[in-house]
């Protein structure tokens, strides 16, 4: 006998289920997409301990006669499509006729469908895809899918399913995307009998964006460009989250995961917004589905367009014109996104700064968040400080004669034990801070430049670590909880992980489905906003994965220390400056770079100038 066999009809659906059916989440989006397609106007969406026990979807769509219910059942049944030429412009969610079947052999399935003109309404049930029982039962017009224990089948799928509250949080998602899709659409989410989530329809995309964000300071943003359109609403850049998990992306209706196409639209932000951050919002592409392939990805979450740079190109060109920047060429301004909010230069050549708001305040117009204003501030205050260079040199010749007479003394947090070999920092002599960013010291070999922000971020860093291991992180207690409104699934991580966090410093409470309280954070960490510092720390986390949060605590513990650290743009008097550079000589294994692999300093031989002068 050969070794090659045929699978058998069962096993086939179960590894076809694998591909479709992930998680309960998954089914969620399947049954929503053909409740949609359907031509649903309201839709519900029950589940019962995380959708593992019990996911329910019921619609008001146009439902199925008997014979197209049972038929539906089968594995690559679907009504969307008939031939080649229509699937290269396929318009409706669903098309590959995977779903139901898919669904229905993994768990204990029931059907129920009525159409409006028919009298009584067909209930097909099926258990693990086995034979179907088929009879009349009484409903409401449209059709309502129930899946029970789902994997019961499939134990090794079931135990690799997540805690009840995670798995609610992403059919919470799920229903959250359909919602942002289609205003028109009214859906209802019940969580274990409770009505949890409500979305009612919408006058269009960007209201219904407006009303699901509604914590949120969303700017109205649309253009066309040839064939292509983009219809979003997006966030202040000051919000920007590290990582896109809060962007939500769609094409031609559909959601879609898409590094490429979130990139585009955060360099839209041009030079005010950092490396790796993007803004929090949505984005909808619209464009001919001939030049899309839908038929890419198991659940339908990838696309492929035809022209893809020429695509990338339009999003960011439309985005860019709108928000008042230019994401090519200019200044190249990437300190902390918001940094020039908030300061104003005192007057022509001194380079000081004070408070004031330069961005143009929030409109419908071009430029919604003013950033073209900070383009021109950042010119205008680079211009200021280098004007002011000659006359701040010239004092700092005189502070630092005086710091030759009498040495500065050595801080509290240098350690008495450390030998004279290993105070390399030490021996440099501060001479000056320029561009607020950047400490100037000597040496007898060399000038050495300092990252001010590199280096008191790998100072904190390597102090935040050392409690941390030692479970000491000393924390500061809020005069008041400050409230962070968050995503579903990231209340079930803080939930998940709270004894994990607390032991970095964070004492976060959940006090509601999207809301967490803030009771305290790292001492160390006193100066960042607690808002961001819970933010970026969860979006680290949630790129973890799957690893355990010691795995990725490295990662989490820089992005806390980052948000701690003195920033560019922070004056620094010359005694704080030489407290910083000694502060590095207690850093273990320092090799140059900040946490997240920047170099903190770059020295310059003075035989090197030497030379280049022709000295």
């Amino acid at each position: 006998m050969g070794r090659i066999r045929v699978l058998a009809d069962a096993l086939v659906d179960q590894i076809a289920a694998g591909e479709v059916v992930e998680r309960p989440a998954s089914v969620v989006k399947e049954l929503l997409e053909n409740a949609i397609d359907a031509g649903a106007r309201n839709v519900t969406v029950e589940i019962v301990r995380g959708g593992v026990e019990l996911v329910r979807v019921t619609d008001d769509g146009e439902g199925m006669d008997p014979a197209d219910a049972v038929l539906a059942l089968e594995r690559h049944a679907t009504s969307k499509i008939a031939s080649f030429e229509e699937l290269e412009r396929v318009r409706t969610l669903g098309f590959r006729g995977e779903a139901l079947a898919s669904i229905a052999s993994v768990s204990r399935f029931t059907l129920t469908t009525r159409q409006r003109d028919r009298a009584a309404a067909t209930r097909v049930t099926s258990e693990g895809g086995g034979a179907r029982d088929v009879r009349d039962a009484g409903a409401a017009p449209g059709t309502s899918v129930a899946v029970a224990e789902l994997f019961f089948n499939v134990p090794a799928r079931r135990k690799f399913l997540k805690a009840q509250a995670t798995e609610s949080a992403h059919a919470a998602e799920a229903c959250l995307r359909a919602a942002l899709a289609h205003p028109e659409l009214r859906v209802v989410l019940v969580r274990d009998g409770k009505r949890a989530r409500e979305w009612l329809p919408a006058a269009g995309l960007v209201e219904r964006a407006m009303t699901a964000f509604d914590d949120e300071s969303l700017a109205p943003l649309e253009g066309e460009r040839g064939a292509l359109r983009v219809v979003a609403a997006l966030g202040a850049p000051e919000k920007a989250r590290t990582g896109a998990l809060h962007l939500h992306l769609f094409v031609n209706g559909r959601p879609v995961r898409d590094r490429a196409l979130a990139r585009a639209v955060a360099f839209a932000f041009g030079s005010v917004l950092g490396p790796g951050r993007y803004p929090t919002g949505v984005v909808h592409v619209q464009l001919d589905p001939s030049d899309v392939d839908v038929n890419v990805h198991p659940q339908k979450s990838e696309v492929r367009f035809a022209r893809a740079a020429d695509t990338l190109d339009a999003v960011t060109r439309i985005l860019a014109s709108r928000l008042g920047t230019t994401a090519w060429g200019g200044l190249a301004a990437r300190s902390r996104p918001g940094f020039w909010e908030g300061r104003l230069p005192l007057g022509p050549g001194t380079g000081d700064l004070k408070p004031g708001r330069p961005t143009i305040p929030y409109g419908e117009g071009p430029d919604p968040w003013g950033l073209e204003g900070v383009r021109e501030l950042v010119a205008a205050t680079v211009a200021a400080t280098a004007t002011a260079t000659a006359s701040v040199s010239v004092s700092v010749s005189a502070t630092a004669t005086a710091t030759e007479t009498e040495p500065a003394t050595e801080p509290a947090t240098e350690p008495a034990t450390a030998p004279a070999t290993a105070r390399v920092f030490a021996r440099l002599r501060p001479l000056a801070q320029v561009r607020r960013m950047l400490i100037v010291c000597e040496d007898d070999e060399a000038l050495h430049v300092i990252d001010q922000h590199a280096a008191d971020e790998r100072v904190r860093f390597d102090r935040l670590r050392a409690s941390y291991v030692a479970r000491a992180v000393r924390m500061q207690r809020l005069l008041f909880p400050e409230r962070v409104e968050l995503s579903e699934s990231e209340v079930a991580l803080v939930e998940a992980q709270h004894d994990a966090i607390l032991a970095v410093g964070l004492d976060l409470a959940a006090i509601g489905p999207t809301t967490v309280a803030v009771h305290a954070i790292p001492s160390l960490l006193s100066r960042a906003a607690p808002a961001r510092l819970v933010r970026d720390l969860l979006d680290e986390l949630a790129r973890a994965g799957g690893r355990a949060f010691g795995d990725a605590v490295d990662m989490a513990l820089a992005t806390m220390a980052c948000h701690g650290a003195i920033r560019a743009g922070d004056h620094l008097t010359l005694d704080e400056c030489a407290a910083l550079v000694r502060a590095l000589d207690e850093v273990d294994d320092f090799a140059g770079h900040c946490p997240h692999g920047r170099p903190v300093v770059y020295s310059i031989p003075f035989a090197e100038l030497e030379r280049r002068l022709g000295r």
